[in-house]
């Protein structure tokens, strides 16, 4: 899977962060069967950035924590198979990681699990669909040796 990182606020810099991030990527896409050429974008923003984002495509004036946005399918055959884009912003990852009782690493591995389940087709307006979305990231975290 490619991924195409935009760090417009700071992510943490390091080499293993960023095989962390590849890693979580690769085996959400074995464990749902994604094409092994995907792409997907990954952008790294502060909370006005994402707030304005959230405004704008949802109607929601107020920061969150990770946004999603599939590709359209009707693009042309040779493009490379674009997913989507997901924005994540450090900020509210940074606090839900100290509510939560983690690091920041696992907080943005487990928005970016997130984010990338909404791509192909996840979401958690029922408790059933909630319930399934859960059990999929914490089994792609526990993969990774990152389970609670």
């Amino acid at each position: 899977m490619r991924i195409l990182i935009n760090d417009e606020y700071g992510a943490p810099e390091s080499a293993e962060f960023a095989a962390l991030i590849e890693r979580t990527f690769e085996a959400t896409a074995e464990l749902e069967s994604l094409d092994p050429e995907a792409e997907v974008s990954l952008s790294f923003v502060d909370n006005e950035t994402i707030r304005g984002l959230n405004d704008q495509y949802r109607g929601i004036d107020e920061p969150t924590d990770v946004l999603s946005f599939p590709q359209d399918d009707d693009l042309p055959l040779e493009l490379p198979y674009i997913l989507g884009d997901i924005v994540i912003s450090l900020e509210r990852a940074a606090e839900q990681a100290q509510e939560y009782g983690h690091g920041l690493e696992r907080e943005v591995l487990y928005l970016a699990v997130h984010g990338l389940l909404h791509l192909i087709g996840y979401d958690h307006q029922t408790e059933e669909d909630k319930s399934a979305m859960r059990a999929r990231e914490e089994e792609v975290l526990a993969k990774l040796g990152l389970g609670r």
